[in-house]
């Protein structure tokens, strides 16, 4: 079920939490065989990534195993985009990534959490959708968190956590992450 602030919430034991599990492990035999593939295997890995996401990716899209994801349909990906190894997208809430978008290493986007309360929190998962701008470029071991957009030309630095909005042309890092100054040209 949807929410007007685009959160989407599956409560356990629930056709929806069914089809949820059953597109887990979908994800995790494609990413298996994905995650045997080297840097060299450029062409299979774009074919097994488009059939993770269910559409083709551009001749353009880079992304070097391993690669990690509790879904994929939710993922959609622009031209030039290069994702580098060891990332995590956990796709449910909608993830959409730009063109001319950069992700380093070990940087995890997820889009999914559960109630914070202690005795609600195994009830339900909540997602909400990430939005990657044009021309991002996400440094090593970022965190995204669900419900943020990162404005377009931003930069994410390394080891950040950003859980809310970035705004368009800006540096930002540290836990939470904080605008540190605005990029120009």
């Amino acid at each position: 079920m949807a929410n007007d602030d685009h959160t989407i919430i599956i409560p356990k034991r629930t056709p929806e939490s069914a089809a949820m599990s059953a597109n887990v492990k979908r994800a995790m035999a494609i990413t298996a065989t994905l995650n045997r593939l080297t840097f060299n295997d450029a062409a299979e890995i774009r074919a097994l990534f488009s059939d993770l996401i269910g559409k083709a990716v551009d001749d353009s899209f880079i992304l070097i195993p391993p690669f990690y994801t509790a879904g994929g349909v939710d993922i959609r990906v622009g031209r030039n985009v290069f994702v580098n190894q060891n990332c995590t997208f956990y796709d449910l809430g909608g993830l959409d990534i730009a063109d001319d978008v950069m992700i380093g290493p070990n940087v995890s986007i997820i889009t999914t959490g559960h109630p914070i309360e202690p005795s609600k929190r195994r009830d339900a998962v909540i997602a909400k959708p990430i939005v990657i701008e044009k021309n991002v470029w996400i440094a090593a071991g970022a965190t995204i968190i669900g419900g943020v957009t990162v404005g377009e030309n931003s930069v994410v630095a390394a080891g950040a956590v950003v859980a809310r909005d970035v705004p368009p042309n800006s540096l930002v890092g540290g836990n939470p992450a904080r605008v540190i100054r605005s990029i120009a040209e």
